[in-house]
């Protein structure tokens, strides 16, 4: 079953982090099967807290999204994310279709 990787851009605290991270994400992506879905495009919040920008990553399972994100890669690439920007990250697993 897919699943969802969804990164809410809160506030931007330091944009030479966010570069660092911007470079190192995209290097750990290596050879995990991603699909971009949503990726800071023009946003409308409906309801609750205004956000920055939002990234959606669909993963053919949970498995795969943790496989990415648990990686040495991507942790490395996180902790300038951690420095540079207040975000909320989320996995939620898709429907059966």
């Amino acid at each position: 079953m897919s699943a969802y990787v969804v990164f809410i851009r809160d506030n931007t605290l330091n944009q030479d982090e966010m570069a660092i991270y911007a470079e190192k994400a995209g290097q750990a992506r290596g050879d995990h099967q991603i699909n971009p879905l949503a990726f800071y495009g023009e946003l409308e919040t409906l309801e609750g807290q205004e956000a920055e920008g939002v990234v959606i990553l669909e993963f053919a399972s949970r498995e795969a999204a943790h496989a990415w994100y648990d990686s040495p890669e991507y942790q490395a690439a996180k902790a300038h994310r951690l420095k540079g920007a207040n975000y909320r990250v989320v996995l939620v697993e898709g429907v059966s279709k």
